[in-house]
């Protein structure tokens, strides 16, 4: 039987992201145990370069094996009990995701909508958290469905007066630009490996506050879903006892993309990605295309163009696929149909790789 040949593709979707080749190579290497010493000597370099990549001093910073949507549930099981009041700020698809995990966790839900493309206010959030006084709030740090990066301050000033644990999905940010996480008063904050950290699918970066930990091992019920009890995950991180069987791969790869971006430095990887940003957004006005997020609210990797009346998006994604090896993605629930959302991440935040993109859409988009 012969082996797989996937197709070689530009991936300017909103993840997964280019892949750099360290990663690739490092992906090939010999397979350990769980338990093996030098695995946890890749381990403990992972969580060093996750606490610096998170902008935090957390002890309890470590990778969770799943994708995004698992570090998303881990953050509500562990910390959102039954019965809790649980506020969550909702723009977008993600937003929407974290308020129904926090509706089966069997949490009081209040949510605060605002239309999707827009950010929510420090004025906007004072009022809700001050009315609905929750013991744990969440909000998306970078909406994945519609290209916003929310100001963390304007959510946890209050919250941090209020002494309420603060949850940040930062699922699209990790990687591409600042978290700060101590200093943005987030308590809990997770993200995944296949958007700006320009690694494959598979974990999701976690780190949570000696505050939120304390609050976890006060809790009377013990988590409802087992594999994400960071409890029992402790056990293994810290103590070396056997929990589940740890995507040895998978911790390989993340490894090697961390140590690329300390390689190149956050700083200028984050100016990189700015840059790269400021390109695409000149680029597309200059084509007569609209970007569906104000100035000032823009996710620099993951950009949202609208789609230009009389244009279906699908058979233009489709082209681009079909015809250049690009991909792309449309628009998620209620912008179904009405934006592109491109990456522009990793190794494909650079000029002469916006060249071949651009050269591409405008072809595609003229049918």
């Amino acid at each position: 039987m012969s082996t797989i040949e996937p197709p070689k593709r530009l991936l300017f979707g909103p993840g997964p992201s280019q892949v750099e080749q360290r990663v690739y190579d490092a992906m090939a290497k010999p397979v350990v145990g769980y338990l093996d010493p030098y695995l946890f000597e890749v381990i403990d370099h992972v969580r060093s370069d996750l606490r610096t990549v998170f902008g935090t001093k957390n002890a309890f910073t470590l990778p969770i094996s799943g994708t995004g949507s698992a570090g998303m549930e881990t953050a509500i099981s562990n910390f959102v009990e039954k019965g809790s009041k649980f506020a969550v700020f909702v723009n977008g698809f993600f937003g929407e995701r974290i308020a129904e995990m926090g509706r089966r966790h069997g949490a009081n839900l209040v949510r605060l909508d605002k239309p999707w493309g827009e950010a929510f206010t420090e004025a906007e959030a004072k009022a809700f958290l001050e009315r609905e006084k929750p013991t744990a709030c969440a909000f998306v740090h970078a909406e994945t469905s519609t290209g916003v990066l929310q100001n963390p301050l304007a959510i946890t000033k209050t919250a941090r007066e209020m002494d309420m644990l603060v949850i940040a999905d930062c699922v699209t940010s990790m990687g591409a630009v600042p978290i700060n996480v101590d200093a943005s008063g987030i308590d809990i904050a997770f993200s995944c490996t296949q958007k700006g950290l320009s690694s494959v699918p598979g974990m999701s970066p976690f780190t949570a506050s000696d505050k939120a930990i304390q609050q976890m091992d006060a809790r009377k019920d013990p988590n409802l879903v087992w594999y994400l009890d960071l409890k029992l995950l402790r056990e293994y991180y810290e103590n070396k006892k056997y929990h589940h069987t740890a995507p040895v791969t998978n911790i390989y790869s993340l490894r090697e993309a961390l140590a690329a971006i300390m390689d190149e430095g956050m700083e200028k990887r984050f100016a990189r990605h700015a840059k790269a940003h400021e390109s695409f957004v000149k680029r597309v006005e200059a084509m007569g295309l609209q970007m569906l997020v104000a100035p000032g609210s823009r996710l620099p990797n993951l950009n949202t163009v609208r789609v230009p009346e009389g244009v279906a998006d699908a058979p233009v994604r489709l082209k681009m696929l079909q015809e250049h090896g690009i991909e792309i993605a449309g628009g998620l629930g209620a912008l179904a149909g009405k934006i592109f959302r491109v990456g522009v991440m990793g190794p494909l935040a650079d000029e002469k790789q916006l060249d071949v993109f651009f050269d591409a859409f405008a072809k595609c988009l003229k049918g």
